[in-house]
């Protein structure tokens, strides 16, 4: 059963601390409506029962400590119907939060736009879905709350603009509520989806009692803070790597089946973790999980490629992503920049999957688009190669700042077996060819394709899970302190000199040159940081000119920010 404003207000925010504002609206009547009665008759009763003004109720508060701004909408004012005055009620209070910087609640209940108030009505939904565009543009985090009932209008517009969505358990969710639907669609057996169909497919984040939802509004808070780097001085030195393979021997050991696999990583090495689901098309991959973690001090976006049973057809398709899995990486990539929170992968994949059915569906398009979502990324980025690094499968989620590869993780062009197979078609050379394909660590640390290898205990991974899972964190840490030193755009250049100098040999001349203006840039301000940028403005090393355009960006307390306007 749908509950008031009021008591969502009650059950969510810090007792006491609601304020509501951005409330001098009058309803109008554009239509002159009237069905049984006058549409101002209908107002009137509908402000008798509810005790409000409107169907919504805007303000601010604070969730565990953390203020924020807030839309939650009131049921018991027909049916939470969002008119003029709603949509623009939430179109401020979205403006006030981008221009707070402060994270931005919606708490929806609603049966649609209002009728009453015909095309007025549908227009709120363009108008507040910009506004929620605003903020992502504007690097705000935005929480959607869909209550039960959430459909039409309300759940088509702001609320499923949610960076991250949690749905009320049982709560009936959709565009087209039941009795639309059963107008339009007669003969279907379901007349509408709930929140547990749409968790399913990927469409929401998390499905959750009432009662529970403000411990998790609270973690997903803290999470979204902006992050603090490692203190590299209270981590452990770095340990010296000893006795690095080749070959097929670091391919069977990249391979064995008691090698920790990713959610272990997580699970160890992460504080806290809110898994985020799906692509938002519909779909939930499960050779990828991702989401939010606490890393030590450090807030950050995770990606990790899991195997699960090892087998294709099992749970977790051994790791091998499809088209939906890397909408989803790339989705979480997005969220990861908007934050700017540092963004941290786990790569352990065969290959992707790519079935003629995944072909079909856009699976080079996926990956290309990752690939190109990781070029651009101004915000830190570590990857770690944990077992096998397979082909494209892999390098989507590999093109970071710093590139740790553990000392038995293997990653290559292809399988040796495929390899084999093109070049001998004799798969049963694997091991042969293997050697040929540079896949080990310490080759690839040689070529400059990964920035560090990261030790493993005696005999391997598989040989001391919880060994090799300590041993990793150090390292791990010390990577994301690294890559959250100097600017975002620097970053970004970095990342692309790096690739155009894998693979080829040129003079020290212009790379040196923009690697001081990188060093100028970072560490002083002033005449050092314009003449950093002056140098970095030279030509490129191949002599095509370069320019660099810098635009600050800020997580949403303000880091490097003016100083917030106060919501009053």
């Amino acid at each position: 059963m749908a509950i008031s404003a009021d008591q969502w207000i009650e059950l969510l925010f810090d007792r006491g601390t609601f304020d509501q504002q951005f409330s001098g609206l009058t309803t109008p009547d554009p239509l002159h409506f009237s069905d049984s009665r006058p549409y101002p008759e209908r107002i009137e009763e509908a402000r008798a029962k509810s005790g409000g003004d409107e169907a919504v109720k805007t303000g601010t508060a604070r969730i565990g400590g953390i203020e924020v701004v807030a839309a939650v909408s009131d049921f018991q004012f027909i049916g939470g119907s969002m008119g003029f005055v709603q949509g623009e009620r939430v179109a401020i209070a979205m403006d006030r939060a981008r221009r707070a910087r402060r994270p931005f609640v919606a708490v929806t209940c609603s049966g649609g736009a209002r009728m009453q108030e015909g095309m007025i009505a549908l227009i709120q939904m363009s108008k507040t879905a910009a506004s929620a565009q605003r903020l992502h543009e504007a690097g705000i985090p935005m929480i959607s709350v869909l209550g039960d009932p959430t459909t039409g209008g309300v759940y088509a517009s702001y609320g499923s603009q949610g960076d991250v969505i949690i749905a009320e358990d049982e709560a009936l969710i959709g565009f087209a509520g039941p009795r639309v639907r059963a107008v339009k669609d007669e003969g279907e057996k379901r007349d509408t989806l709930y929140a547990e169909d749409l968790y399913a497919g990927g469409l929401v984040d998390s499905v959750l009692p009432r009662d529970g939802i403000r411990d998790e509004l609270i973690r997903i808070l803290a999470l979204l803070r902006s992050s603090i780097a490692p203190n590299t001085d209270l981590l452990p030195p770095p340990v010296e790597v000893r006795h690095l393979e080749r070959g097929w021997t670091v391919v069977e050991r990249a391979r064995d089946l008691k090698r920790p696999r990713a959610q272990q990583y997580i699970d160890r090495l992460a504080a806290d973790f809110i898994p985020l689901r799906g692509d938002r098309s519909g779909v939930d991959d499960p050779a990828v999980v991702g989401g939010l973690a606490r890393i030590g001090d450090t807030n950050c976006v995770v990606i990790a490629q899991t195997r699960g049973d090892r087998e294709l057809d099992g749970d977790h398709h051994d790791g091998r992503m499809g088209p939906a899995g890397y909408r989803k990486a790339r989705r979480l990539m997005q969220l990861a920049e908007r934050w700017q929170l540092p963004l941290v992968t786990f790569v352990d994949t065969p290959g992707a999957h790519d079935g003629i059915v995944d072909e079909a569906a856009g699976l080079a398009g996926a990956i290309s688009d990752c690939l190109s979502m990781m070029s651009a990324l101004t915000t830190p980025s570590v990857a770690v190669v944990i077992g096998e690094g397979g082909s494209g499968g892999a390098l989507a989620l590999t093109m970071a700042d710093r590139i740790l590869m553990q000392q038995n993780a293997m990653y290559a062009i292809t399988s040796p077996e495929g390899a084999a197979a093109i070049l001998f078609r004799d798969r049963e050379r694997a091991a042969e060819v293997s050697e040929a394909l540079g896949v080990s660590a310490g080759e690839l640390l040689e070529l400059g394709v990964i920035d560090e290898v990261v030790p493993e205990p005696a005999g391997g991974a598989h040989a001391d899970p919880e060994g090799a899972i300590r041993m990793l964190e150090p390292s791990l840490r010390r990577a994301l302190a690294e890559a959250m030193k100097g600017r975002g755009s620097n970053r970004r250049q970095r990342r692309e000199d790096r690739l155009r100098g894998l693979g080829a040999e040129r003079g020290p001349g212009p790379r040196l040159l923009r690697n001081i203006g990188d060093v100028l840039g970072d560490a002083f301000g002033g005449a050092a940081g314009v003449l950093g940028s002056r140098l970095r403005r030279g030509r490129g090393e191949n002599g095509e000119h370069h320019e660099e355009i810098d635009e600050p960006r800020e997580g949403f307390e303000g880091v490097a920010a003016a100083e917030p306007e106060t919501v009053s």
